[in-house]
């Protein structure tokens, strides 16, 4: 792989992670009636963000930007609107973007050749992205079916689920926060899954490229 191949696929994800850990604290601490459309610009963001690193024709980036955008707008409706079932969608809508950027992010990654702070960066947001992906599917689970999410009566908000999903992506297993029905429970095993994936790929993809990097002798002068 040249240099300049190199260069493109490895991009720039210092905004994109900013970006990301702006949502998730944004996700994390707000409580006001406009937190559903900040989130969704949120999500918004970070799909643009990972549609600028793709090389595509310009035409069918600016139609990928334009259907972004008219869906977010539809999507930011939704979670406002007083239905589950629309608020349903516009969570699932969420999820399905933050899904495109870590498929973007992860084949990206994986090709390198070589480790940078770009690289380390993007591995970390596709860390992130898929705890917030998983958060989303959460709650547009929680929408579309009529018994509670999570198990003991404990409450249902975008807070709850966002630390459930993290939580199980990172397979603490606190158990303060169990899903209670059946697709739930799926869900939350994939994310497990995904997470104990995740570090054994990706991660140690960067960590074995940093070993071969350091391992190679200096050029001679």
């Amino acid at each position: 792989m040249n240099e300049g191949q190199q260069a493109r696929l490895t991009g720039r994800y210092g905004l994109l992670l900013i970006t990301l850990i702006a949502a998730y604290l944004f996700s994390a601490l707000a409580h006001n009636s406009h937190a559903g459309p900040l989130n969704i610009a949120f999500v918004a963001a970070i799909g643009l963000l990972a549609l600028r690193t793709i090389r595509i024709r310009t035409p069918a980036k600016l139609v990928s930007v334009g259907l972004l955008l008219v869906s977010a707008i539809a999507a930011g409706f939704c979670v406002t609107s007083a239905n589950r079932t629309a608020t349903g969608l516009g969570s699932l809508w969420s999820g399905l973007v933050l899904l495109m950027t870590v498929v973007i992010i992860i084949e990206r990654v994986v090709r390198l050749s070589e480790v940078t702070v770009q690289s380390l960066y993007a591995a970390f947001s596709a860390y992130l992205l898929i705890g917030l992906m998983f958060s989303a599917f959460f709650g547009a689970l929680s929408s579309f079916v009529s018994e509670p999410f999570f198990a003991n009566s404990q409450p249902v908000n975008p807070q709850t689920l966002q630390y459930f999903s993290f939580v199980t992506l990172a397979t603490l297993g606190y158990g303060d926060f169990t899903a209670a029905g059946s697709l739930g429970r799926a869900l939350a095993v994939l994310e497990a899954l995904g997470g104990q994936v995740f570090l054994a790929t990706l991660v140690a993809r960067l960590v074995s490229l940093y070993g071969a990097a350091r391992r190679q002798p200096p050029p001679s002068g």
